[in-house]
């Protein structure tokens, strides 16, 4: 399968040009992903279509807290990672092509999404912006037929690509890492500003999230949260933040986030942000409320999700509309 979003270079080199990487990648040589190759000057996708996972998860579970609550989509995954985050929860198929995989073709995913009852696919766990191709050719079947595209990602795109996927896009959860230039690129080999330009070209066009992990000693400082919160507002206020406990993995042993920390960068990030939701802290309620009289909305413990405070699109209880999609 031969790629897109890439230019020849002399002597049978090649520029990926799908990500900020940017990668000149020899023949014989794959990018730092792992998945792009250099086949005798041609951009070869050799990993197209080889799924490490599929589950049918909440959605809740992406997280995405403002598009179909409560409702399961089949999730996809992949293998290999535009960044290295020492960090990474699903290291075996993001810093990895070894792990075993199945073909499924485009055609038979969105087969499977309809058997399964599902009302969309997420393209998740390891990280799918590296696999477009695959995405777009997926995601314009699955639009034909009714099911909804959502993306789970790193949010590290150039803006061409970028454009295309937005075209058959529904939703996205995008990791906002840190706002500290330095963390992007010392511990991921990432930049922060080519994510942020993703997410202001995302903001206006589908339906978004944005979910930062924070670690102890490396993003967790209140100054930090709120730079972050504000950026996110800058954008639109009523998009949800979600604050993630970390938990020590792969490389980093660093003590787990305690869930006292992620409460209170959670109330600092309110200052700005109309919905910003607590994460990985155990059973606690998650819950949302309208922004104009407090009703509550939908209900949420771990992955249990009641909604009882909206009707046609308001709230119930003031009549304010709420910037959630359901069905």
């Amino acid at each position: 399968m031969e790629a897109r979003f890439f230019s020849l270079k002399e002597n049978e080199k090649i520029q990926c040009l799908l990500c900020p990487n940017n990668c000149i990648i020899a023949p014989g040589k794959h990018g730092i992903c792992k998945v792009r190759y250099n086949s005798n000057g041609k951009m070869d996708l050799p990993y197209y279509g080889k799924i490490s996972s599929v589950s049918v998860d909440p959605i809740e579970k992406k997280p995405l807290y403002h598009f179909f609550p409560g409702s399961e989509i089949i999730s996809v995954g992949f293998v290999g990672c535009s960044f290295k985050c020492p960090f990474c929860q699903n290291y075996n198929i993001s810093q990895s092509t070894s792990v075993p995989t199945d073909f499924i073709s485009p055609e038979e995913l969105v087969h499977i999404a309809r058997q399964k009852r599902s009302f969309g696919i997420a393209y998740t766990y390891s990280e799918p912006l590296i696999h477009l191709e695959y995405v777009l050719d997926t995601a314009h079947l699955a639009r034909k037929e009714g099911l909804k595209n959502v993306l789970v990602s790193n949010g590290y795109i150039n803006p061409e690509p970028a454009s295309a996927l937005l075209e058959v896009l529904d939703a996205a959860n995008i990791d906002l890492k840190s706002f500290n230039p330095d963390f992007y690129r010392r511990e991921i080999g990432g930049n922060l500003e080519e994510v942020k330009k993703f997410l202001s070209q995302a903001a206006d066009k589908i339906s978004l999230e944005v979910t930062t992990l924070v670690i102890p000693t490396k993003n967790d400082t209140p100054e930090e949260i709120e730079a972050i919160a504000r950026f996110i507002s800058n954008l639109d206020e009523d998009i949800p933040y979600h604050l993630s406990a970390y938990y020590p993995q792969y490389m980093y042993s660093i003590p787990a986030t305690p869930p006292s920390a992620i409460r209170k960068l959670a109330d600092l990030a309110r200052k700005h942000l109309h919905f910003v939701y607590p994460g990985n802290i155990g059973f606690e309620e998650s819950n949302t409320h309208c922004v104009e009289c407090g009703n509550l909305l939908i209900q949420r413990r771990g992955y249990s999700t009641r909604i009882q405070g909206i009707k046609n699109g308001k709230c119930s209880k003031c009549g304010a509309a709420i910037p959630i999609m359901y069905t």
